[in-house]
């Protein structure tokens, strides 16, 4: 295989942006991400500085490098569900199996990591937008799902309610992670509260969006 075939382009590729994305968040929790210049950053990591920002736009971004997968999962859970399950099952489902692996993408991120996100204003408004795009995004594939009209809001409600959830959920990890909990803690702490989470929500979306 030479250099110039697809493959390996694409490897290379990936592992500039791995490159890029892991110096900086180094950087940032090191001296806080306010403290940190993209030139600074394309220096360190051995690129142009242009590469930097051909590979992350802004400059948030170099540090929620899972944001694809954040802002899909919820959709994707539904999307995926089980013949049986409700749209509020999947993704409790997916929910725990994730708090088991302690996942970055519901909170597992460390205390130095939550601490450097929970300081910094960008970084805060950033995952905010995340937030807003997770919901919309689930809120679409529920219209989808249930071939609700397009002026039905039955779906938006929905998504606010099952996202909201998880985003407390989600608050309630970067939190105790942030206080330096230990994982297996925060594991056990949330596992009960999203029982009871969950709980509320399969009262009024128990059989919302059920697969069959």
């Amino acid at each position: 295989m030479t250099e110039t075939q697809p493959g390996l382009r694409e490897l290379r590729k990936r592992e500039t942006r791995q490159k890029i994305s892991d110096t900086a968040t180094r950087m940032f929790i090191e001296r806080g991400f306010d403290a940190v210049t993209i030139a600074e950053i394309a220096k360190e990591a051995q690129v142009a500085k242009m590469t930097v920002t051909n590979y992350f736009p802004r400059k948030e971004d170099l540090v929620f490098d899972m944001q694809d997968e954040f802002t899909r999962s919820l959709a994707r859970a539904v999307r995926d569900r089980r013949v049986g399950e409700s749209a509020a099952e999947a993704l409790r489902r997916d929910f725990l199996e994730r708090l088991i692996d302690q996942d970055p993408s519901i909170g597992f991120t460390g205390q130095r990591f939550g601490t450097m996100i929970a300081a910094s204003a960008p970084l805060t408004a950033r995952l905010r937008e995340f937030y807003e795009d997770r919901e919309t995004a689930l809120a679409e594939t529920l219209t989808e799902e249930t071939k609700a009209a397009p002026d039905d809001p039955t779906p938006r409600i929905a998504a606010a309610q099952l996202a909201g959830t998880l985003r407390v959920l989600f608050d309630d990890i970067k939190r105790r992670n942030i206080a330096g909990d230990h994982p297996d803690a925060i594991v056990h702490e949330v596992t009960l509260a999203s029982a009871t989470a969950f709980a509320i929500l399969e009262r009024g979306l128990g059989d919302y969006a059920l697969k069959r």
